[in-house]
């Protein structure tokens, strides 16, 4: 019986919920939330903060925060401080009630689960803050939720509620996290202007910025020399074409690598790399192969074979005109000349069947490199020999 084998070392390392030890391309918002909440480790308890995290899916709000967390609690614990980050999500805990009681289980997890009011919930929260001598700093994921289920309230009282404490110890820090600033006009102007005065903003990754976070992830969670550089290019290549969602690369990466296991191999291929984009977005659909004319289709049957026969990321111009030639004559078709196939190119590129890029100095000479981001070579010369026989 053969053994089981897998490419991944350890690939916890790649969850959703997992928090690195370190963040690529984010010191400057790390340091900002240092900055915004250094009070709370140096003189904690004389006032409060609110920030808010904004950014497109996958910048790194979540992950951001979160370490951040993780660190300052630490810090805190050095200097004998009893500060709490606690890290709520909006979409799981559906308004202000469940996320107080959320936040009051930490602190007593045998408190009733009913009987009390939202606003019942925060007198008591702060009520068990002042007997711990704790602090909290908590951070709203998802805020854009909450916003839309319980508008200007629900932030009203959670910002409001050191006025009671007015002169007494600030308890409860606050960071929003939310995708677009501008549903924040759907709050009252009391409400926003506490809102408004601190806001990090989180940059779409580039794809040598996803690169690096990739790479730290592979070290982690994959054995050594498990990942080609050209597969981790490409799965880059593809989260960049998404936004340079980070998320989805690591989820991209994960997938490979499944797909590796899957076919007992011990190497990450850019073919996993196709056939895993293919099942988080199936982009090119079979109505999309067939609406193509017959020398569209023969020039992408040649580059779906030539990649299929090999571990490249990447195509030459040259190379898919020469693995064009060999279909054409397969299929007893008199190729077209050079000028016509560039249109071709640039047409399949449109349609975002392939994704076309200048190679870098000195990289095979400075010519177009094709690759196929989203779709797996094997299952798109499948489709194409199917319409090209019909």
């Amino acid at each position: 019986m053969q053994s089981y084998s897998s490419v991944f070392k350890d690939e916890s390392k790649l969850d959703i919920n997992y928090v690195p030890s370190r963040l690529p391309h984010r010191d400057k918002q790390l340091n900002l939330l240092n900055q915004f909440f250094r009070f709370t480790v140096e003189n904690p308890g004389k006032m409060t903060q609110r920030v808010l995290v904004t950014g497109k899916i996958g910048t790194g709000k979540t992950v951001l925060t979160q370490h951040f967390g993780q660190n300052i609690m630490k810090e805190a614990q050095k200097r004998g401080i009893n500060l709490y980050y606690v890290h709520v999500n909006c979409r799981e805990c559906k308004g202000l009630f469940m996320v107080l009681q959320y936040v009051m289980l930490k602190f007593s997890p045998n408190f009733p689960k009913r009987g009390y009011s939202a606003q019942e919930l925060l007198q008591a929260l702060m009520q068990i803050l002042d007997e711990k001598k704790a602090y909290v700093i908590l951070t709203l994921d998802e805020l854009d939720a909450l916003i839309q289920a319980e508008g200007s309230d629900a932030l009203y009282s959670l910002t409001r509620v050191q006025e009671d404490h007015a002169k007494t110890v600030q308890r409860i820090s606050l960071i929003g996290i939310l995708r677009e600033t501008t549903l924040l006009n759907k709050l009252d102007s009391s409400t926003r202007s506490t809102l408004q005065n601190n806001i990090i903003q989180m940059d779409d990754y580039s794809k040598a910025q996803l690169l690096d976070i990739l790479n730290d992830r592979v070290a982690t969670a994959f054995y050594d020399n498990a990942i080609y550089p050209e597969t981790l290019d490409l799965v880059a290549e593809s989260a960049a074409l998404h936004g340079g969602d980070a998320r989805y690369a690591i989820e991209l990466l994960w997938r490979a690598g499944k797909y590796a296991d899957t076919e007992n191999s011990r190497l990450v291929q850019p073919e996993h790399v196709r056939k895993a984009s293919e099942s988080v977005y199936p982009i090119v659909r079979k109505d999309s192969i067939s609406q193509l004319n017959l020398h569209q289709k023969l020039f992408l049957l040649g580059v779906a074979r030539r990649f299929k026969q090999s571990d490249a990321a990447y195509l030459s111009m040259g190379e898919a005109e020469n693995a064009y030639a060999i279909v054409c004559e397969e299929y007893g078709a008199e190729k077209r000349g050079h000028t016509q196939l560039w249109k071709y190119v640039q047409e399949l590129s449109v349609l975002d069947v392939i994704k076309t890029e200048h190679s870098s100095a000195g990289q095979r000479g400075k010519t177009t490199l094709i690759s196929l981001p989203h779709v797996s070579a094997t299952e798109l010369e499948q489709e194409l020999v199917r319409t090209l026989g019909a």
